[in-house]
């Protein structure tokens, strides 16, 4: 009964590092790429080559469930520290995408991508994605699908040590 267990539970573990390789097979790694552009608000934004601090870089898009489940962790990450930093994946106009925050009620820094073209520079198939950047300029931690928030402050203070 116990080897049942363990070889099922086994199996579960080597399923899920699967699947999380194979949504990851693409993201970039090493060096973050630039990304620059016009916030849907309005304010330029340039990714710093090398930050002072730890830099959250989340792709998400309006179409998303899961997005929409983990954007409330994403907003109060954005407003505890100004060293976060949302892409909006092929989401519609900057008005459509503004009015989809203004209806979830969400009002984290975005950059528009209408046409996936940031989401490709990182290698970005799958959403939610997010990326720790550490100050030396290089991605620390990638990850695809649903993360806590405590996830997140945990990944950003050990890319900060």
């Amino acid at each position: 009964m116990v080897n049942k267990r363990a070889l099922n539970l086994l199996l579960f573990v080597v399923l899920i590092a699967g699947i999380r390789l194979w949504q990851q097979r693409d993201m970039v790694s090493g060096a973050a790429p630039g990304l620059q552009g016009v916030t849907v608000a309005g304010q330029p934004y340039h990714l710093p080559a090398h930050p002072e601090h730890p830099v959250l870089v989340h792709f998400w898009a309006s179409w998303c469930s899961v997005c929409r489940a983990e954007q409330s962790s994403i907003a109060a990450l954005a407003h505890e520290d100004p060293n976060v930093i949302t892409v909006a994946m092929q989401s519609g106009s900057p008005a459509q995408v503004a009015a989809h925050m203004r209806e979830q009620g969400i009002d984290f820094p975005v950059v528009n991508d209408p046409d996936g073209s940031i989401s490709r520079a990182w290698g970005v198939h799958a959403v939610p994605a997010s990326f720790i950047i550490a100050p030396d300029g290089t991605i620390s931690f990638v990850e695809v699908g649903y993360t806590t928030q405590a996830g997140l402050i945990i990944r950003r203070w050990l890319a900060g040590l």
